[in-house]
């Protein structure tokens, strides 16, 4: 079976056009080697596929190539797939651009020299199957990536499933005119915190967290007595970030009338902390 390419990436990696308006991304050795846009590609040198089922997910593609490297793309891809096939795991589509943005983040740190492990406390006990889903990701990402992030880094790759986990209920309608960015950087100012040069990766990483929390609203769960223990062991061990992160948890329930869990706020004081971290570090040296 021949198929059409709609885009080539490079040698190894091409999109492909099912028809029906669907599309998948294809890897395989020298898949793509010499062909361009319209071009057929012959189905059995096909190493691997990653359906793209919805157009919020051939749209994120898109927006994520033009800043990130096609392998680290296609890497959350596969990690992605490897939760829907083997965990039935329903996820947003935001996902690929946050997991994108992060797996670029930490590989960046990891060949600078710069990575720290994983702060965030553990939470495999109470989310089994996402930990379970992070640390094969983490398999994948290392040998896909050849590099060698510790296996602390399961934590950060787990919490991205967790806020992701798509309830399929929707109850809440969001403003399209609220700017979530505009917001939360009111509240980021009035505690002098500002975007720098040494801290630009993370504050970008916080406020692209920032542009899908209209759907993490449509998917609010209850908090556990879990959540709550986390909640609280995160504002004892950074108390000047867990301020700031609940004044902005405050400025969001209290314009759009809604009330975010403690997950949502433990990711907050995560981002801050990183932002605030990381510039210090750097005006210190």
């Amino acid at each position: 079976m021949q198929l059409v390419i709609k885009e080539v990436f490079n040698n190894n990696t091409a999109v492909i056009d099912l028809g029906d308006g669907q599309r998948a991304i294809v890897k395989g050795k020298g898949i793509a080697y010499n062909k361009s846009k319209n071009s057929y590609l012959n189905s059995q040198r096909i190493e691997k596929i990653f359906y793209l089922d919805t157009v919020d997910s051939q749209k994120n593609l898109y927006f994520l190539i033009k800043n990130i490297p096609i392998d680290i793309v296609t890497t959350t891809y596969e990690i992605v797939d490897y939760a829907k096939k083997m965990f039935n795991y329903q996820l947003l589509d935001y996902i690929y651009i946050t997991l994108s943005d992060h797996i670029f983040g930490a590989y960046k740190n990891f060949q600078a020299g710069k990575y720290h492990s994983s702060q965030i406390p553990d939470m495999s006990n109470q989310y089994l199957d996402e930990y379970l889903i992070a640390s094969k990701g983490l398999n994948i990402i290392n040998y896909n990536l050849q590099i060698s992030l510790p296996e602390t880094e399961i934590k950060n790759l787990a919490l991205h499933f967790i806020n992701a986990k798509s309830n399929q209920v929707s109850k809440y309608r969001v403003d399209d005119k609220v700017d979530f960015n505009k917001l939360i950087q009111s509240v980021l100012i009035r505690n002098n915190i500002f975007r720098t040069k040494s801290n630009s990766n993370y504050y970008d990483r916080f406020m692209i967290h920032l542009q899908y929390l209209s759907q993490r609203l449509n998917n609010i769960s209850q908090d556990t007595g879990f959540d709550k223990k986390i909640e609280l062991d995160m504002e004892k061990t950074y108390p000047g970030t867990a301020y700031v992160a609940k004044q902005i948890v405050n400025k969001i329930e209290n314009v759009m009338g809604v009330k975010l869990s403690s997950k949502e706020l433990l990711y907050f004081i995560i981002h801050i902390q990183r932002i605030t971290q990381e510039d210090g570090l750097n005006q210190n040296k």
